[in-house]
């Protein structure tokens, strides 16, 4: 993400933010405004105050298919929905709050009568960031709001600089992994009430962590999506997408639809002071018109609310010209999700071939050209897609680049929700871990990634029963295509997304992490996030940084970084023992010193450091397994 600074003061975010869509309180009324450009009348169906009869005011027209008006005596707290050319009642598509679910009523909210205590809140820099990714539904055992705010001081003490949220926006069921959003203002009525949203936000940024939002723009949920109702023009055919329609962002009526989702971003950074969005699947947003809309979202969020507040893509595209300021005619991003190092890593330590996989070799040659450029593919070939794939990233700063060992998608695509370290061997995932938080890209974690959790991120839902059986079949078959589960009876052992106890084993154990192995893990991660934070040779890529990665032999490579007068090279064995002979270290054994080995004692239960020893001119390493070392110069 591009750095412009140490770190980013909070910008005027408490100055009155005034909506443009959905309910708000104004003085001893409320003020409703709903984009329905199809209907000749729409009305607002206010719930009676206790035993009173609902009141129902017609809102007047306005230029461009809006409806709006102004009912006084109305504030917080009360219920309404509309009505459209008198069928309904409907929830608000820009609902705040749905207290009984995605297909009851709307209630306003208040956002101004929260008291904020982050006035002096200082945003890390972007080259600071290191993101923690979880689920709120699963983080925890009760799976709220308040219960993730309990745990945030353990994120502090992790050394955690950002922790981003799962889409939040309320869907349909008891449970979801957050992508199935119905109402996209709303936070999800099973995690809370707005307030405990901002409530965590408000402990985070005390704790001087900063929290990100994940949100899906691309598609709504199945179920409990009443834009439809409101607008046919929301989503075209125009454009194919995996989930049915996709956002109109350059057909009729499409200006209305951008300021729908321009809005929706604004709201959740001013009305709870969010430090950045994390926008899913981009890859999935066709725009064929002058200006793409990311690039339009992304200076609109950044004119709003300020430069500090990073707008991140998912996208497979490899797209330099997303994260390349608008100045050079890229489109302002802060940086992008880039899988190539997560997918190389995978196919050299689990050997996955399936799928995408199939376009990766797993070479240490190849791991150290991602981590020098960011992203592996810049133009080469696909054969998973058949097509050239990425851009020449020369020139944007390493931590425009989220990279990970393992994320939502990454385990939970899988059928048995498998974690990397549920599969490999936990030396070579403690020196895969040095790897991730060494290199100059930001680096994310997955929640409970840090104590090696045995809990399996699976995929969820809770949709009615006819829907739900579509789920679980479409879930099974789209497995059919891998060899492992060619057979009906191999997809049938596949995890029913339906089934409560596939939620339930998603929950983190959060006692396991006081005892070994989990809790040498753990260390393992305070103590590399420790040194990420304090040696500059270790911080993250401000600016196009000199990183020389190598791969010395077929199982090691080395990643050498310079920065501040302090040159640190990190040595990383992924598969078996072996020696290593580093000859472009000048000096010998006695001009470099061993910071960190992910076999000391602190970190594992059986300790085998390496043994780093004179070879002349250069170093020898002796490594009885996987295992990384982390040398500085002295």
């Amino acid at each position: 993400m591009n750095a412009r600074s140490d770190s980013h003061a909070m910008p005027a975010r408490t100055a009155r933010w005034q909506p443009t869509l959905g309910a708000w309180p104004d003085g001893d009324g409320t003020c409703f405004r709903v984009w329905a450009p199809e209907q000749q009348q729409v009305a607002v169906v206010i719930d009676g105050d206790g035993d009173g009869q609902p009141a129902i005011q017609a809102l007047e027209r306005s230029p461009g298919g809006y409806f709006e008006g102004r009912v006084a005596g109305v504030g917080a707290g009360r219920r309404y929905r509309y009505r459209l050319d008198g069928q309904g009642p409907l929830p608000d598509p820009a609902s705040r709050f749905q207290p009984d679910g995605v297909h009851g009523p709307s209630q306003i909210v208040d956002p101004a009568a929260y008291e904020w205590s982050d006035q002096t809140w200082t945003a890390p820099a972007r080259h600071r960031l290191v993101i923690y990714e979880l689920h709120v539904g699963t983080f925890t055992p009760q799976g709220t709001f308040a219960s993730a705010t309990a745990r945030l001081p353990e994120l502090g003490e992790l050394g955690v600089t950002a922790v981003e949220l799962m889409p939040v926006a309320a869907f349909p069921g008891a449970c979801n992994w957050g992508y199935d959003g119905a109402s996209l203002f709303a936070p999800a009525s099973q995690y809370g009430p707005p307030d405990d949203l901002r409530a965590l936000v408000d402990r985070a940024h005390a704790l001087g962590i900063a929290v990100l939002l994940d949100v899906v723009y691309n598609h709504v949920g199945p179920d409990g999506a009443y834009l439809y109702a409101f607008s046919p023009w929301y989503f075209t055919d125009d454009h194919p997408s995996p989930w049915g329609a996709s956002a109109n962002l350059d057909g009729r009526h499409s200006p209305e639809v951008r300021a729908f989702f321009i809005e929706n971003a604004l709201h959740w950074v001013h009305e709870y002071h969010l430090d950045g969005l994390r926008l899913d699947a981009t890859h999935a947003m066709h725009d064929d018109g002058p200006v793409h809309f990311l690039a339009e979202l992304a200076g609109r969020v950044h004119a709003s609310a300020g430069a500090q507040v990073a707008v991140i893509a998912e996208d497979h595209r490899n797209l330099d010209t997303m994260v390349r300021p608008t100045a050079e005619g890229g489109w302002g991003l802060d940086g992008v999700w880039a899988d190539d190092l997560h997918h190389e890593l995978r196919v050299a330590l689990a050997g996955d071939t399936d799928g995408y996989y199939v376009d990766y070799s797993g070479t240490t040659a190849d791991i150290a050209a991602t981590i020098e450029r960011g992203w592996f593919y810049t133009g080469a070939h696909s054969r998973f897609l058949d097509e050239p794939r990425g851009t020449d990233p020369t020139g944007l700063p390493p931590s425009a680049f989220v990279v990970c060992l393992q994320n939502h998608d990454q385990i939970g695509n899988r059928a048995f929700g498998e974690r990397l370290h549920h599969q490999i061997d936990v030396a070579a995932f403690r020196a895969a871990t040095v790897l991730l938080l060494t290199v100059p890209e930001t680096p994310l974690l997955f929640m409970g990634q840090e104590w090696g959790a045995t809990s399996p991120f699976l995929y969820f839902t809770d949709h009615h029963a006819e829907l739900g059986r579509l789920v679980t079949d479409g879930r099974r078959k789209e497995f059919a295509r891998f060899a492992a589960f060619a057979s009906a009876d191999e997809r049938a052992r596949i995890p029913d997304p339906q089934a409560r106890d596939t939620f339930e084993r998603s929950r983190l154990d959060w006692d396991e992490r006081m005892r070994d192995p989990h809790a040498s893990l753990l260390r393992l991660h305070q103590a590399l996030l420790a040194l990420r934070r304090s040696e500059p040779a270790l911080q993250g890529g401000a600016s196009p940084s000199p990183v020389r990665a190598a791969a010395p032999d077929d199982d090691t490579l080395t990643m050498t970084r310079t920065s501040g007068g302090q040159t640190v090279c990190v040595v990383v064995r992924l598969r078996g023992q072996g020696v290593v002979r580093l000859t472009t270290l000048g000096g010998g054994v006695h001009a470099w010193r061993v910071r960190l080995t992910s076999e000391d004692a602190p970190f594992a239960e059986d300790p085998l450091p390496p043994v780093v020893s004179p070879d002349g001119a250069g170093l020898r390493i002796a490594f009885e397994r996987p295992a990384a070392v982390i040398l500085e110069q002295a």
